[in-house]
């Protein structure tokens, strides 16, 4: 039998094995969660660093030494405000799309930006220490001696950092996140969209067909 006579077989294109893996939208999850975690763990440090003792001394008296400590808010309020701006942005990221999504999310990143290096430069200040020996001395310019600093200001810029991830993120990634429910937003020409079609009257209540009469609509419809 000639090659030609054969029954062909029947092949299938091999390039085609199905509808490819929605890596995007795995993508765009996996980014949402982590920028979601990110922000808040970041705030949430950011916050609770600026309560903690970042330095502590000792203003000398001819009575003895007198200690003294500052906490990261009497050092500076940078990191607690921008934590909450910081937090504000990552909801409000949500509640935008476009344009207005990338402002937010530029936001929510230099706030991070911001409390991680006022965290660092605020480490080494002794300032706020220096003020609070001279108000329990009584006298200007009192010095203090045996500063030793915690590691809080530390925490308070691994929080700025989380903060730069998430919005950083939310830059990258934040054009395929959901947004919130259009449902109260208002039409182009100020309304609130079309309004549900009235149900038709009741014809066996007369009190119905009065109604639609007085709307100028006609109940045998």
């Amino acid at each position: 039998m000639s090659a030609a006579s054969q029954t062909p077989t029947d092949t299938a294109p091999q390039g085609d094995s199905g509808p490819p893996p929605a890596r995007p939208a795995r993508r765009a999850h996996r980014s949402l969660a982590l920028a979601l975690l990110a922000g808040a763990a970041g705030a949430g440090l950011a916050l609770l660093a600026s309560g903690r003792t970042w330095a502590e001394g000792s203003a000398v008296l001819a009575q003895g030494a007198l200690p003294r400590t500052v906490t990261g808010a009497d050092v500076t309020g940078v990191p607690g405000a921008l934590a909450v701006v910081g937090l504000a942005a990552l909801v409000a990221v949500f509640a935008v799309r476009r344009v207005g999504r990338i402002a937010v999310a530029a936001l929510l990143a230099l706030s991070g930006v911001g409390i991680a290096v006022a965290a660092v430069l605020g480490n080494s200040d002794t300032s706020a220490l220096r003020e609070k020996a001279a108000t329990a001395v009584g006298l200007t310019g009192t010095d203090v001696h045996h500063v030793t600093h915690t590691g809080w200001p530390w925490v308070a810029a691994a929080g700025g950092l989380l903060l730069l991830v998430a919005g950083l993120l939310a830059l990258v990634y934040g054009r395929h996140w959901p947004a919130m429910s259009g449902k109260y937003e208002r039409t182009p020409g100020g309304g609130r969209g079309p309004r549900r079609a009235p149900a038709p009257p009741d014809l066996d209540r007369p009190e119905e067909i009065w109604k639609s009469l007085d709307r100028g609509e006609d109940p045998t419809r």
